[in-house]
């Protein structure tokens, strides 16, 4: 292991493995820094529907590992809970080389133009830190299209349902299924436009990989055709053979080391080694990316205190960690006369994005689609009627009769921002390293809520109009939202009095220190926030390559 790189990019996942990439073709020697291991569809629970990430009632199937990494939870009623990565309330992200992009649907949507300009189309509500983006649709449309072309989407030539594009996708959308058809006679009888979403999972083969073979468990998994394009294999592949990346798994961060100036000088690493014996040390580098997700990179800034920054780097403002969003899913079950559902994956075929903006009454909105494929297991834990016993041969004959006759509309609102939703460091609890662990606390504003109802109602309209003899589901109780689109903890801005980065990601008051991953949204879309996170990848590290 070389001690001394152009960069180290801690986390490898959506905005990291492209990091690694474009910097090391651009020339430059890259640390690529993962607390995960490589993991496939052979190695990661494949046939464990009670461990993975998507139901983890018992653990996940890939890392952190259940013992040893707890976080603090403090729930809407202000009481304070121990967590563990399986447990409701951590907001686990997968810790694996491709983090998230090995086990996700894949859901591939740009941002809508106007996701960028919430404040100025909406105005500020009361207790809320909305803002709008630093930059325009505009300026990352060219980096949204390098990232549906050099990761791999496939959908819809002409498609501009969330902003003009110059070029069409690598390949075609996905196949229907059952339920299809009645959804968008549905659609069509409310004059809702509809499409089939664009998905990061090969529908043809590509790149020497297999097209996607529909299995019945998608997402939460890895493929087991090595369909799903994820940044494990692609980027990364590319990156390790310009010979001028590496990669160290089963490593976390301690700190970013700074020198006695308070200048970053590389990262305090700690490698768990064979046998998962400790061994620390600290790499230099001429500059540092976090791209560890929402609340480990936050967590990262503040662990890494300096005498000129007692409170962590970049947080003399008290703004690390704070706006911590992600996505609230009001959702509507469907029950039909004949089966709609035939178990192939990925499962998500139609979508609208007619109530992204302008819903009267209510700040934006959301995209709405039908969902990915269930396992039976989830289907009993999430989809059961409110009021159907859940054990017993009732529940069991609802499960064998109608598990195929369910269909469900669902989508992410577009979240308004708080400042008091945060992530913190708590003084009492450690992990396994003695580093402390993240504090979660807070609870979602209220106009989200209002939102949040507004787009249940568009989503039990469609189902009804699309025959279904029966609809249910409940509205989601005020929490806080972070989960597997957790963003903003690091906003970047034009004003550092109010922002934590520049509109590059580089923290303010550190030439050398950058963050590229949700962290840097102001806001984080009515969308899944993937392919924004990709292209935000994209065009970060290829001003990084240009400065180093």
């Amino acid at each position: 292991m070389s001690m001394d790189f152009d960069a180290i990019v801690v986390g490898a996942g959506a905005a990291g493995g492209i990091a690694a990439c474009v910097l090391a073709e651009a020339g430059k020697r890259v640390l690529l820094v993962e607390q995960g291991r490589w993991r496939s569809h052979a190695n990661s629970g494949h046939r464990d529907h009670l461990r993975n990430h998507r139901l983890q009632a018992h653990g996940i199937n890939t890392g952190p590992y259940v013992d040893g990494h707890p976080r603090i939870f403090v729930d809407a009623s202000g009481e304070t809970h121990v967590v563990r990565p399986h447990d409701d309330g951590y907001h686990n992200n997968a810790s694996t080389v491709g983090s998230g992009t090995l086990l996700y649907g894949g859901l591939a949507w740009r941002f809508h133009p106007d996701d960028f300009r919430l404040k100025s189309r909406y105005g500020v509500p009361k207790g809320s830190s909305l803002v709008d983006w630093p930059i325009s649709y505009a300026e990352l449309a060219p980096w949204y299209e390098r990232a549906e072309w050099e990761i791999g989407v496939a959908g819809h030539d002409g498609d501009t349902n969330s902003g003009a594009r110059t070029r069409g996708y690598p390949m075609p959308p996905l196949p229907p299924k059952p339920s299809t058809a009645k959804l968008r006679a549905g659609a069509t009888n409310l004059g809702i436009s509809t499409f089939t979403p664009p998905i990061l999972i090969n529908t043809v083969p590509r790149d020497g990989r297999a097209a996607c073979v529909q299995c019945g468990s998608c997402v939460g998994f890895p493929c087991p055709s090595d369909a799903k394009n994820g940044t494990q294999n692609t980027v990364i592949q590319r990156a390790l053979a310009t010979g001028r990346c590496e990669i160290m798994t089963g490593t976390v961060a301690e700190r970013i080391a700074t020198n006695a100036r308070g200048r970053v000088v590389g990262i305090d690493l700690i490698d768990m080694g064979e046998g998962n014996a400790e061994i620390r040390r600290r790499i230099t580098a001429r500059a540092v990316m976090l791209s560890a997700g929402a609340i480990e990179s936050a967590r990262l800034l503040l662990a890494s205190a300096t005498d000129s920054e007692p409170h962590g780097l970049g947080n003399n403002r008290d703004l690390v960690g704070r706006n911590l969003q992600g996505h609230y899913y009001p959702t509507v079950f469907g029950l039909f006369e004949d089966e709609v559902e035939n178990s192939h994956g990925p499962g998500v075929t139609i979508a609208t994005t007619d109530f992204v903006h302008g819903n009267e009454g209510v700040v934006a909105g959301a995209m709405l689609a039908d969902d990915f494929v269930m396992l039976p297991a989830i289907f009993w834990k999430q989809a059961l009627p409110p009021d159907l016993p859940r054990f017993g041969l009732k529940a069991k004959h609802f499960m064998r009769d109608n598990y195929r006759r369910v269909s469900q509309i669902k989508g992410p609102v577009h979240e308004v921002p708080a400042p008091d939703c945060r992530v913190t460091l708590d003084q009492t609890c450690k992990d396994r390293f003695g580093r402390f662990v993240p504090r979660l606390s807070g609870v979602v504003h209220p106009e989200t809520l209002r939102t949040v109802a507004a787009m249940h109602e568009k989503a039990e309209a469609w189902l009804e109009a699309s025959g279904t003899i029966r609809t249910w589901g409940a509205l989601p109780a005020p929490r806080l939202s972070a989960g597997q689109h957790q963003a903003g903890t690091c906003r970047m801005g034009d004003d550092e009095a109010i922002s934590v980065t520049d509109p590059f990601g580089r923290v303010w008051g550190h030439p050398n220190l950058f963050v590229s991953d949700a962290s840097l949204h102001p806001t984080n879309g009515a969308y899944n926030p993937v392919l924004t996170i990709m292209a935000m990848g994209f065009r970060n590290s290829d001003n990084l390559a240009k400065m180093l």
